[in-house]
């Protein structure tokens, strides 16, 4: 069950948290999504990690999630208390600077301390708080304790300005980071808000509003024109154009009438449609577009492992550091007081915090997966963007993918004296068991040609011969219906064809009859899907197909494929992949991707670096099995993709350098005594804020910039 976590703003908490959820035995493999605020528990474990949560994070509340994250008006009421209290602190701050430059070691000097400790108390009681709290769980390297530690010294100097500032600055500075993540997590929230919000039930002459989960498979919902598609159906009456654009990215609008699906999240037109229910809400496509989504950050790119690891390790190193330059120097050497060394290893301890990291580097990923879903482009988990930026060998599946997989008979030729009335007849009544698509294509020529159906009864001993073809008898004849190989492996004298299209040999009572030629359309895309890729600086497109290696190399020599492989089993698709990957191999951090259309390619869509399903509309299927999916039956999507997870990547970078550079600069000049802690609090809030705002920017990537 997935559970909300209310109060969680601090992405090391988060990380805290899911190393002590982890110790639990049931929950080892626990993911905290900072992005959404959630965390996926079984029901039975949910109060021992209340338990664990009010323990080290008392501030934080489990509680069950419903639907998809929203922000309240308790949270925005909470900001605006917020700016409340800092401008109230801040105006004291300024009148207690008066004093001080004023009063300063006169008989009024306490009129500073009535001033400035109530502004201090103001933005700094909840980081005293926090820091107290922190303490008494044993945590002692919290930005919290540092900085109360920090200021609290200042005031014991008579500093009381500097503590006022340092706890203003950083208040100012953690308000407008909160804002800067709340901001990229509305935005994710708008993002995925396409789940309906009522449906409207047909039922006893009548029509009334109903939750889109109340629905059950079978009953009838009507949808009027400018609503959303609450749940998957077949429609039963009426006739509309839709928008797809939440599902696919695409804007143009796709008519749709009785007998077609419909699937939620699109948006009706003009029409007025009447639609049977298939598939309950958790089922139906916006749900589990949903799902993916938010689920997605729980994969972890490698880059947000390491960032974690890095931060469990460089905390406490550079608070060794701190303690380091407090003691050293003044035993060492002579005339080094350590009130000023103590200072100078306060101002790192500040500095310290790894907050830029832990915020923006998953930030930024979700937002780069969030980019992707707008666009018809479902990622499942920010590791695949990561690799879908280092792609080096793109392979396609033929049928389906780079081709429509919509067949038609073009021609038949005829041998032997035989008609091709009856060879239509011979090849129909072998393919009858048959649901491939060259088999349906035969199926509609003979029944457009004869206005008749092949019969079950017409067809006896019936036997498929794996990647040849069909033997069968039909109305009493022996016949064969395959490719060249069925032909030589039965010893069939015939000739070889060189037609475009897939041939389909016919031998009837072991004479060999003719052949049909089957032709399949290039879908409109295929060819720029292949110069984009190749824009993008892929080194290697590959097309594998179990066709006839004429159609293969024509399709591939028409759109620009760089090797082709025909003839080939599914089990040879997976050892083609496996020796593709070999050749990349020694190429660091290079990936494959294997592109195919569904479940007959499932088992190099497993096999490949990266699994990519083209066509992701209505099959559960296809979603399961691929890393990414592309909703459109466009292949041209991937080139998208590759963009999106390019820009994404070189965001996540800019902020870990950014951030690693600053923090590193501010160091040094602390150490050596040139940076105060003002300057340490913008090393830590200041950078922060920076990298938010730099990873947001994966969110906003433009449609129309995007290949399609």
């Amino acid at each position: 069950m997935r559970y909300s976590l209310v109060g969680l703003d601090c992405p090391n908490c988060a990380a805290k948290l899911e190393r002590e959820l982890r110790k639990v035995n049931g929950l080892e493999n626990i993911t905290i999504n900072f992005n959404t605020l959630s965390v996926e528990l079984p029901e039975v474990l949910a109060e021992e990690a209340r338990t664990i949560i009010k323990r080290v994070e008392p501030e934080v509340k489990l509680q069950i999630a419903e639907g998809s994250q929203s922000f309240s008006s308790a949270e925005e009421a909470e900001e605006h208390y917020s700016i409340w209290i800092i401008i109230g602190a801040g105006l004291l701050f300024a009148v207690g600077i008066i004093f001080n430059q004023s009063l300063h070691n006169t008989p009024f000097s306490w009129a500073e301390y009535a001033v400035l400790i109530p502004a201090y108390l103001l933005v700094g009681w909840p980081v005293i708080l926090a820091a107290f709290r922190k303490v008494a769980g044993g945590e002692l390297f919290d930005e919290n304790f540092l900085m109360t530690i920090a200021t609290g010294g200042a005031i014991a100097i008579h500093q009381l300005p500097e503590a006022v500032g340092v706890m203003l600055f950083y208040a100012v500075g953690e308000y407008l980071q909160d804002r800067a993540v709340n901001r990229s997590r509305r935005s994710i929230s708008a993002l995925l808000n396409i789940q309906p919000e009522y449906a409207n039930l047909k039922e006893n002459g009548g029509i009334r509003q109903v939750r889109p989960e109340e629905i059950e498979i079978g009953q009838i919902i009507i949808i009027k024109p400018g609503e959303k598609v609450p749940l998957d159906g077949e429609i039963i009456d009426g006739t509309s154009f839709v928008d797809t654009s939440v599902l696919t990215g695409e804007s143009v609008p796709r008519k749709v009438e009785i007998g077609e699906n419909i699937l939620s999240g699109m948006i009706n037109g003009q029409g007025l449609l009447t639609v049977m229910v298939s598939k309950p809400f958790k089922d139906s496509s916006v749900a589990r577009i949903l799902e993916l989504v938010e689920k997605a950050s729980e994969r972890k790119a490698p880059t947000e492992q390491f960032i974690t690891k890095f931060a469990n390790l460089y905390t406490p190193i550079v608070v060794g550091a701190g303690v380091l330059i407090a003691v050293i120097p003044p035993l060492l050497v002579p005339g080094a007081e350590f009130s000023e060394w103590i200072y100078r290893a306060l101002v790192l301890l500040v500095i310290s915090c790894p907050c830029a990291l832990m915020v923006s580097i998953p930030l930024g990923y979700f937002g780069g997966i969030g980019a992707a879903s707008k666009n018809g482009i479902l990622v499942k988990g920010a590791s695949y963007i990561d690799a879908l930026a280092e792609l080096d060998t793109v392979v396609f599946d033929k049928t389906g993918t780079l081709t429509k997989g919509v067949f038609r008979v073009t021609q038949i030729v005829s041998k032997n004296h035989i008609t091709p009335e009856e060879i239509l007849s011979a090849a129909a009544g072998a393919e009858i068991y048959s649901n491939h698509p060259i088999a349906q294509s035969i199926f509609a020529a003979y029944k457009e040609k004869t206005g008749k159906e092949i019969t079950d009864d017409q067809v006896k001993d019936f036997h498929e011969i794996a990647a040849y073809g069909i033997s069968a008898c039909v109305n009493g004849h022996r016949v064969l219906a395959g490719n060249d190989r069925l032909m030589h492996k039965e010893n069939i004298a015939h000739e070889d064809c060189d037609v475009a299209g897939t041939i389909v040999y016919v031998a009837i009572d072991g004479v060999y009859a003719g052949y049909i030629v089957i032709s399949d359309e290039l879908k409109p895309d295929a060819k720029d899907a292949i110069s984009r890729l190749k824009q993008l600086g892929i080194r290697k497109t590959v097309m594998l197909s179990g066709d006839d290696k004429t159609v293969t190399e024509k399709v591939s020599q028409e759109i620009g494929i760089d090797a082709y492989f025909a003839e080939l089993l599914p089990e040879d698709k997976v050892e083609m992949v496996e020796e593709l990957e070999k050749e990349i191999k020694h190429r660091e951090k290079q990936k494959l991707v294997f592109v195919g259309d569904g479940i007959n390619d499932a088992p190099v869509i497993a096999r490949a670096d990266i699994g990519v399903a083209m066509g992701g509309l209505g099959s559960d299927e296809v979603i399961e099995a691929a890393d990414v999916v592309l909703m459109e039956d466009a292949p041209s999507k991937l080139a998208g993709a590759v963009v999106i997870a390019r820009r994404t990547r070189r965001i996540v970078r800019q902020n870990i350098y950014m951030a690693l550079t600053v923090k590193a600069f501010f160091i040094l000049l602390g150490a050596i005594g040139l940076a105060s802690i003002w300057e340490a609090v913008f090393a830590d809030v200041g950078v922060t804020l920076l990298a938010v705002l730099n990873a947001s920017r994966t969110l906003q990537r433009r449609k129309r910039s995007v290949p399609a």
